[in-house]
């Protein structure tokens, strides 16, 4: 395996920090999130002036590779202290041996109700980075087993992670999906949605919300499945189907309705200089999750996910991207140590104070950003 790639949890060079380490008592669940998905072998191509037109070859600055896909997911989610397990199907060629050992090894996230299928490749996608924007080329066939199959009896856990999706209702018509099952037995199920391709938005997705507990839609998507005309409406509209609601909205922030507390609440973005945004809407749903599972106020929440994506559109790739707590450390210590005086940065100083609880608990040695890649050596802007 790559020698850039992190030290395993626990060594001399990388402690654990474990934010849910109060809640930890007999009778609870061990494990924080589960999740299932396609893990796909993501190549990063950066610096690239344009996209290559028919027939032309350019050359790239840089080159990284990464587990993506649902990997960015739960790459975030370990990074941030979650245990976190993942069921997903994986090749048995060298991509899968990759993706498999950096997730397992790496990352340590569970495996052990994924499975390695021998004959079926894995899936990839090639990203190229043009100045804030990308491309992306995939191929990949379905995985020979689905969730019911891989997961049988979802194992007790704090939080499920899940997709709305027509094709793979979480709501079973004869018999219970493993993600009600996962719910009936006191798991927080917490959902995005994906853009459709085919422009109908069918409310009838709305209706798997049902047992549901959070909703993070970006404000394109909650407006077209709500049929309304601002993030706001939309939030309100999505307030009535799930305990809590939120949107994202690029640029402008995100902003939030907790029924099950009553707090209502908005945040703006950072001012960040943006290189990729992929991975961040799954950072930002692991930080909600996280949030949520210590109890943290709903502000809170916000601006800690709002912070934690904004850190890892810094970079190039997704999970390659996400930042561990030793990132935000790092963060929150250069703000309190700077003399900037502008009104900008002193608001960041009172949106943020509540990471002085967190910060001073966090291990000198604590979780970065990893450097994964297949050429051993990351060739990235950025990455040492």
């Amino acid at each position: 395996m790559p020698d850039a790639l992190p030290t395993p949890a626990g060594s001399p060079e990388e402690q654990v920090y474990d934010p849910l380490a109060a809640l930890r008592t007999p009778g609870t669940p061990e494990l924080d999130v589960l999740i299932w998905g396609t893990v796909f072998l993501d190549i990063i191509f950066t610096g690239l002036d344009a996209l290559p037109e028919d027939g032309q070859e350019v050359w790239a600055d840089g080159m990284g590779s990464c587990p993506g896909g649902i990997a960015n997911l739960a790459v975030a989610a370990r990074r941030l202290g979650l245990r976190t397990s993942l069921a997903a199907a994986f090749g048995d060629d060298a991509y899968g041996d990759f993706c498999w050992e950096t997730l397992a090894d790496n990352e340590h996230v569970d495996l052990s109700r994924s499975q390695r299928f021998e004959g079926w490749h894995s899936p990839v996608t090639v990203s190229m980075a043009v100045n804030r924007d990308r491309g992306m080329v995939s191929h990949g066939h379905a995985p020979p087993l689905g969730p019911s199959e891989l997961i049988g009896t979802p194992p007790p856990t704090r939080a499920v992670m899940v997709e709305l999706s027509e094709q793979r209702p979480l709501l079973g018509e004869s018999e219970p999906t493993w993600v009600q099952q996962a719910q009936a037995a006191g798991s927080l199920v917490f959902a995005d949605v994906g853009w459709d391709p085919s422009g109908r938005w069918s409310r009838e997705v709305l209706d798997q919300l049902a047992v549901c507990h959070g909703f993070l839609p970006n404000a394109g998507e909650a407006m077209a499945y709500t049929r309304t005309s601002t993030p706001h409406e939309a939030l309100y509209a999505l307030a009535d189907h799930v305990p809590l609601a939120v949107v994202t909205n690029g640029e402008s922030g995100a902003l939030a309705i907790d029924s099950a507390t009553g707090e209502e609440a908005v945040v703006p973005a950072l001012r960040v200089p943006a290189m990729d945004p992929t991975g961040a809407g799954d950072v930002f749903g692991a930080s909600i999750v996280l949030g949520t599972l210590a109890g943290w106020p709903l502000q809170q929440r916000l601006a800690f996910a709002a912070l934690c994506s904004s850190l890892s559109v810094q970079q190039f790739g997704g999970s390659l991207a996400a930042p561990g707590w030793g990132d935000i450390a790092d963060w929150w210590t250069q703000r309190r140590a700077s003399s900037d005086a502008s009104s900008y940065h002193q608001s960041l100083l009172r949106r943020y104070g509540f990471l002085d609880d967190l910060v001073p608990a966090i291990p000198l040695g604590a979780g970065r950003r990893a450097t994964a890649t297949i050429a051993r050596h990351v060739d990235v802007e950025g990455y040492p």
